[in-house]
């Protein structure tokens, strides 16, 4: 019998498509579903970092966060248009962590993963230095290390574009409705936007992050059952500082926070650690982590804020693999790949736990496991050395590419350039091409939003609405203002996208 798919991935958050792309190029047959947009979940809800885990070091994870640096270098390498390197400061607080510590934590982190493009670990005396003038009183010194900076919803698109470049089938606002085992394959009933439609597969992944217990209780299996759910929220306020560096800040309670220069007029601050029992699909900021949150800011920053200034705020439900417990910020950010053995049930893989930095390597790792299932064991890992779309820059420099953006369409401006090149590297020319001219890009949503990139947008990268443009293929929903989205709303509303 031949069946539709080899691999059926249900979930399309940052490891459903890494999995889709690397078994994809594998030359394996793949579906992915997804119930809402390409990392409308967890996979968009993160703190915008590519980072080894410094704090990981405390609870002795040195095999994750080798890995995760280890990581860190090949997504440097393979997206340099939507990664950047981050340079971080950490003020020493009396009565918190000892400054020995830090640095000796500091020096395994700088060794950890082998061979590393960043800076090392320098100090900082905090008096007259432009790291310390935001700071409030209290901090003499500071350390700087280094880390990578993101932006986590287009790294899941443009993994699902490889994938389909591959031939993989993507299915956003698709949502898995039942799913039966045969003797040789799954039999997967859809729900496509109001469509029903089934499939079949040899295999099935799921990849569902917090909702991996709900698809593993369909397939009548219990992979997830040690599975526990935490909500992390961040909070974007006014610029607190001028620089691109980024601030790592103890807590009283232990914890750590960041704050991150943001889409250049704001600051990111993050994260919590709130354990929750309810649907991660209503995730929200709620009034102790925002209390929780500007009672940091204001400990460490000379600037106060108030409730009324937060500009935006998201928060997404990490799936953590471990003892239910321990408290949320003590649990492992490691992963686990559960596959039944054979001959209880066609191969079915549920990814649990993991962090966005080291979604390469369980992807590469799930695949592997795979195909040795499916007995396609000659298909060989491929996306260590391979670029994402629009990644392939050769001995250029992201720079360079920003300055071909602005020669070859001016009227843009160079903010604009700048961002198209962040967002799409190499595949801003397919975005623009046969324009010469601006009215050739159609209607101006504002803040250089035309309606060319929105139309590729729909076409070539699945998005749905003015919020999957706005908040996920772009963060311009920071920028335009409400009668600029209600414009961008009515297109949607009249026009033959998607």
């Amino acid at each position: 019998m031949k069946f539709d798919y080899d691999l059926l991935i249900v979930g399309g958050g940052i490891n459903g498509a890494g999995i889709a792309r690397d078994a994809a190029g594998r030359g394996l047959s793949v579906c992915l579903v997804e119930q809402g947009d390409l990392a409308s979940g967890t996979s968009s809800a993160s703190t915008k970092m590519i980072h080894g885990g410094l704090r990981y070091l405390e609870y002795y994870e040195f095999s994750l966060v080798r890995q995760a640096l280890k990581e860190r270098e090949v997504l440097l390498s393979i997206a340099p248009h939507l990664i950047a390197p981050l340079r971080i400061v950490l003020p020493i607080f009396p009565n918190m962590r000892p400054a020995w510590l830090i640095r000796l934590g500091l020096w395994v982190y700088d060794h950890l993963g082998g061979k590393i493009s960043l800076p090392p670990t320098s100090t900082i005396l905090l008096k007259d230095s432009k790291e310390g003038l935001p700071l409030a009183p209290g901090p003499i010194r500071a350390f700087a290390y280094s880390d990578g900076l993101v932006d986590d919803a287009r790294l899941v698109v443009l993994n699902a574009v490889s994938a389909k470049n591959h031939g993989a089938k993507i299915l956003n606002f698709t949502r898995l409705t039942s799913l039966k085992a045969k003797t040789d394959h799954w039999r997967a009933s859809l729900d496509c936007a109001g469509k029903q439609i089934s499939c079949t597969a040899k295999c099935v992944v799921n990849a569902a992050g917090p909702w991996a217990d709900i698809v593993d209780e369909m397939a009548g299996l219990s992979h997830a059952r040690h599975l526990v759910k935490v909500q992390g929220s961040h909070i974007v306020l006014p610029k607190l500082y001028e620089g691109d560096h980024a601030y790592l800040l103890q807590n009283p309670d232990g914890r750590v926070l960041f704050a991150i220069p943001f889409q250049e007029k704001f600051t990111l601050f993050g994260t919590t650690d709130t354990p929750i029992n309810g649907d991660p699909g209503n995730a929200h900021l709620n009034a102790s982590e925002t209390e929780y949150l500007l009672q940091a800011i204001k400990r460490v920053f000379a600037k106060d804020f108030k409730k009324t200034e937060i500009i935006w705020s998201y928060s997404g439900v990490r799936a953590l693999f471990g003892d239910p417990q321990k408290k949320a910020s003590a649990l492992s950010r490691d992963y686990e790949l559960v596959m039944d053995p054979p001959g209880n049930t066609p191969p079915f893989l549920s990814v649990l736990g993991g962090k966005i930095t080291t979604y390469r390597s369980l992807s590469e790792t799930a695949v592997t496991k795979i195909c040795t299932r499916l007995n396609k064991s000659d298909a060989k890992p491929w996306t260590a050395h391979t670029p994402l779309p629009g990644g392939d820059f050769g001995a250029k420099k992201l720079e360079d590419l920003i300055a071909e953006v602005s020669a070859a369409w001016p009227f843009l401006g160079q903010k604009t350039a700048s961002r198209l090149a962040h967002a799409y590297g190499t595949l801003v020319f397919r975005v623009f091409e046969n324009v010469s001219k601006e009215s050739e890009l159609g209607v101006h949503f504002g803040d250089g939003l035309y309606e060319k990139e929105v139309q590729y947008l729909c076409k070539h990268e699945w998005a749905n609405s003015a919020e999957d443009i706005l908040w996920r293929r772009t963060k311009l929903g920071l920028h335009l203002t409400i009668s600029e989205i209600e414009n961008l709303k009515l297109w949607f509303l009249q026009a033959d996208f998607p």
